[in-house]
């Protein structure tokens, strides 16, 4: 995966093959199947690129189909469902072999006024305080860390706490977790950039999340875990590569599935975007 902001970055820079088609790159990767966030990132800029400038993301709704192949490019193929005056649709495809492996519904709008509401932000400390995820990982081991550093190095991601362990247990919201992250580099000013990049992000740890009250780590060789859906919506600009709050909770898991919800805030207190999650989370083995 992206082992620095630039290699992030290059990850969205997509080849326009013909109008609405394009070709995005693969990463350096030990893994054997794409992130699900490095496809919706790079879908993200497919529909962004098919959309007039005045426009803004506002929210997106995705399925993973099928596992990505490291080994090959993805096509993105955008369809155009709606422009309006006030909003514009797009519907992005990605394939590989012939056969999709996500689809994405994204809707944008042009900026406008209106009546004007938000959640609080949890009281919680602040980042510089926050244990880094790397460490996290080498409590599992030397191995452990190094992948973490080779595969995830692009995002500076610092725990706050879980229930049970920094976050006190509340019976009515069993499983919570809470992270500071941020891009570990600079990005550009384009919005693009900056929404591609939160989504890319935005993948990484919900499913952790669901895992919480069950004890079970979400790289632990008994779980078989894959994204399902993911949908965001955006509710103000905001920097990627400046602290972002993930309060993340899930309300419910069963059927091998979990789901976590996400207010996504920043350092200032400002709801920025709100995220949403299926995943899988079968467990292989219970006797393991």
């Amino acid at each position: 995966m992206a082992g620095s902001a630039a290699e992030l970055v290059k990850l969205l820079e997509l080849e326009q093959l013909e109008i609405d088609l394009f070709r995005g790159a693969q990463a350096d990767t030990e893994r054997q199947r794409v992130f699900g966030g490095q496809v919706a990132a790079q879908a993200v800029v497919a529909a962004t690129r098919s959309v007039e400038g005045h426009f803004e993301l506002h929210s997106l709704h995705s399925y993973f189909l099928r596992p990505g192949d490291t080994a090959v490019p993805i096509v993105y193929d955008v369809e155009r469902i709606r422009d309006g005056r006030s909003f514009v649709t797009r519907r992005v495809a990605a394939r590989q072999h012939g056969r999709p492996i996500f689809y994405m519904t994204a809707n944008f709008q042009i900026p406008e006024p209106g009546l004007e509401h938000q959640d609080r932000m949890p009281e919680v400390v602040p980042p510089e305080q926050g244990l880094p995820l790397v460490d996290l990982a080498r409590e599992r081991g030397p191995e452990a860390a190094e992948h973490w550093e080779r595969e995830w190095a692009a995002l500076d991601i610092r725990h706050v706490g879980v229930t049970g362990r920094g976050l006190p247990d509340d019976p009515a919201r069993p499983a919570q977790a809470r992270l500071w992250i941020r891009v570990d580099g600079t990005l550009s000013e384009d919005p693009t950039v900056q929404t591609a990049a939160f989504t890319y992000a935005s993948d990484l740890t919900l499913l952790g999340a669901a895992l919480v009250p069950h004890g079970i780590h979400i790289a632990s060789p008994r779980l078989q875990p894959a994204s399902l859906d993911h949908a965001i919506w955006f509710h103000r600009p905001f920097r990627t590569d400046e602290w972002w709050l993930y309060d993340q909770f899930s309300p419910f898991a069963g059927g091998g599935r979990g789901l976590t919800l996400a207010r996504v805030f920043s350092r200032s207190g400002e709801l920025v975007a709100t995220v949403a999650q299926e995943g899988l989370i079968r467990v292989r083995d219970r006797g393991v």
